[in-house]
């Protein structure tokens, strides 16, 4: 496991986060009140559905949108914006499509100042990680869209961050592509025991992958719940235990789309 911060303090701690966005149409609350512990080296789910505020909250831990009050600390230090601390993964991958797949990963490095003969080793080792040795230089335009994502981890772990912050990785890849690359997540974490905070809308995705599961209330976005999975590694989704947890879950997550339902027919009524 991933060493402890000092004193034993979690790598995150989200303290009465709150987040108003100002429109054209008003104020709308996304969050309100969320208090929440992520542990050094835990890999931790935000899930609920869409208009829940995952990725607002996710992108107030890696300090792109601040909240409007209340406290994110991250590694000890008060998130004010973004660090190399806290490196984030998209759904959308986010490579330079004129770089090949090694200078992609490299550039975070090359910003950095890294020297040549390390940069080399640590790009090398990532491509043999992410079996993307024989990729090397292809560019992305050549590169299914499972490939390019794990172009776009290998880029997030080249500069060795802490903590990895990945807002649905894997949300637009088939089926097959997925699992792949959620297994193959796994296998990266259970070797480097990096700090993961994974927002997801899939119930079996969530409990496949998390050692603990935040379910998430409709908007204004709160924390419904946190479900401990407590499930041996690796799992299987054809368990009855699986399964078990996943209608757990799955019924506090009918629960939040029906208040959403509801919110959108009281609209409609009101207009």
């Amino acid at each position: 496991m991933a060493a402890a911060l000092a004193g034993g303090a979690p790598a995150i701690q989200v303290r009465g986060v709150r987040k108003v966005f100002s429109g054209s149409e008003g104020e709308v609350l996304a969050l309100d009140g969320i208090d929440l512990d992520v542990e050094p080296g835990e890999l931790v789910c935000l899930l609920g559905p869409s208009g829940c505020g995952k990725s607002t909250l996710l992108n107030a831990i890696a300090g792109f949108s601040p909240p409007t009050s209340g406290s994110i600390v991250a590694n000890g230090r008060a998130v004010t914006a973004p660090g190399p601390d806290r490196a984030m993964v998209f759904q959308e991958y986010a490579l330079f499509p004129w770089m090949t797949v090694e200078k992609n990963v490299a550039f975070g490095l090359e910003m950095a100042k890294v020297p040549a003969r390390e940069r080399r080793e640590r790009v090398d080792a990532l491509l043999a990680m992410l079996n993307l040795r024989e990729f090397r230089d292809r560019f992305p335009k050549d590169l299914s869209g499972g490939m390019r994502q794990r172009v776009a981890i290998a880029r997030v772990l080249a500069i060795d961050s802490p903590m990895l912050l990945m807002d649905e990785p894997f949300g637009a890849l088939d089926a097959l592509t997925r699992r792949n690359l959620q297994d193959e997540l796994l296998r990266i974490w259970a070797k480097l025991r990096k700090t993961i905070v994974f927002v997801t809308h899939g119930i079996e995705e969530s409990i496949y992958l998390a050692d603990r599961v935040v379910v998430m209330t409709y908007r204004p976005g709160t924390v419904k719940r946190i479900v401990p999975v407590t499930l041996p590694r690796p799992r299987d989704p054809a368990a009855p235990e699986f399964n078990a947890l996943k209608r757990e879950i799955s019924q506090m997550v009918m629960e939040e789309q029906a208040r959403h339902a509801q919110a959108e027919v009281g609209g409609a009524t009101a207009d």
